[in-house]
């Protein structure tokens, strides 16, 4: 009897799962499937289960294909199951490639090919779609995204779209996931929301594009460069019932939101300063180095750096004043940002050709709050005070690169369960988008 063993989560059970498991069954005779429990899901970087394990366990039963379902609740315990069952294969998904040839001394690895556009049946009716979505531009971070979205359920990533044959080609060769470059509009008729990722001078054409066609979208920051571009896209997807989200990661991120709720909680008295700071040494050939209509520190990290202080502070502000160093073609590459309100103050730094120490401070009248580099990841943060032997820190669960918790906010917020719009509010995206124009003012003044 060959004996073929297979694991997975099997969340919001759809067409794919089926086609797994039928083929799993025709690799041998008998074949294992192990559900993973929730709390393994969120050790190894799951962040959003929606079925609980026992219904996720019905229906693999129900398939027909198990011949016996065990529970997986620790890592290590694929090889113990393997040796145990004595398991003759052990097969996943193809976008699972390489990652577990270490089994290849135990039994044989066989990675299926993914069932392309499996989200338009789903074998049941559920409370929540799975949101099929593309890829708008596929450069650097386009791939990050593919590799994210495995963490994230109700999500299936269907095609991509670039406009550059060659680029978008050699995309879809390298990810097995279609590429369209001749029409965005049948790019779009098959999807039913999209994550841009394209240069920042695309993104809001794209968004409109996409709102006007009915499509959710999730975009790389900023949206426009403009206050009335961004209220245009935001108002058109309000319009028409649709989520509008601006992929500032730092923004979704659960340490992040602890930060705020600790500064929030009175526990350092009032704030009345916050300084963050965001550089990283680009490459001189980079985009956001070379660039200088769309790229430098500025739009390439402002972002971030802007986010807490309008959190905290909030969008009223009286006062904005930018300072930058310009390499030899007129582009920033190091950026400082103060904020000025009634009666607080902040300043945000960025840079791609000028380091510095990157951290967040947040200043108040019974302490401070220090989250060192990198902040926006928000992986560590101390509260101190007057007395330097009090020190609180903080650890707060962080997994992957943190594209994850957006992606997972994004679906919650399509499917309607998710009431954490406050993350990042529209007006918040507006202050942002306020700043950013009156940068993008004194970078066509200085040209």
């Amino acid at each position: 009897m060959k004996k073929v063993i297979t694991y997975g989560t099997y969340d919001l059970f759809h067409q794919g799962h089926y086609n797994l498991l039928k083929r799993a069954k025709e690799l041998g005779d008998y074949l294992i499937v192990g559900v993973t429990t929730e709390h393994y899901d969120e050790s190894r970087g799951k962040v959003n289960v929606i079925d609980p394990l026992l219904e996720r366990i019905e229906n693999v039963r129900k398939t027909g294909f198990a011949d016996m379902i065990i529970v997986e609740d620790h890592e290590g315990q694929k090889i113990e199951d393997i040796q145990k069952y004595n398991v003759d294969i052990f097969t996943l998904g193809s976008d699972w490639v390489g990652t577990f040839d270490y089994l290849k001394q135990f039994c044989k690895v066989i990675y299926l090919d993914r069932t392309p556009n499996i989200s338009s049946t789903q074998l049941r009716q559920t409370r929540s779609q799975i949101i099929r979505t593309g890829i708008i531009g596929t450069g650097r971070i386009a791939p990050r995204f593919l590799s994210e979205s495995k963490y994230v359920s109700g999500i299936e990533i269907t095609c991509a779209y670039n406009p550059e044959k060659a680029e978008g080609k050699l995309f879809e060769i390298n990810h097995d996931i279609k590429c369209f470059s001749d029409s965005i509009d049948e790019f779009l008729s098959y999807v039913d929301a999209v994550y841009i990722a394209s240069p920042n001078e695309t993104h809001y054409e794209y968004a409109k594009i996409a709102l006007e066609q009915g499509k959710h979208v999730l975009s790389e920051k900023p949206l426009a460069f403009t206050k009335e571009k961004t209220l245009e896209l935001h108002d058109l997807a309000d319009a028409n019932n649709l989520i509008l989200l601006e992929g500032i990661k730092t923004a979704y991120c659960p340490g992040f939101q602890q930060l705020l709720n600790i500064a929030h909680s009175g526990r350092i008295g009032k704030i009345y300063d916050v300084e963050a700071t965001f550089t990283r040494l680009a490459n001189p050939e980079a985009r956001e180095y070379t660039d200088y209509n769309y790229g430098g520190s500025f739009l390439e990290f402002g972002g971030y750096t802007m986010l807490p202080i309008i959190k905290l502070l909030g969008t009223d502000y009286k006062e904005i004043q930018f300072n930058s160093i310009l390499n030899e073609d007129g582009n920033d590459i190091y950026t400082k940002l103060h904020i000025k309100y009634k009666d607080t103050m902040a300043s945000a730094k960025t840079g791609i050709g000028i380091k510095s120490e990157g951290q967040l401070v947040i200043a108040g009248t019974k302490g401070y709050i220090l989250a060192e580099s990198p902040w926006w990841l928000t992986k560590k943060f101390v509260v101190r005070y007057e007395d330097p032997t009090v020190i609180e820190t903080y650890e707060p669960n962080f997994q992957g690169d943190g594209l994850r918790y957006e992606i997972a906010e994004f679906v919650a917020s399509i499917n309607g369960y998710s009431k954490n719009s406050y993350k990042l509010t529209k007006e918040e995206s507006l202050a942002m988008a306020a700043i950013t124009e009156e940068f993008m003012k004194l970078r066509k003044e200085q040209k």
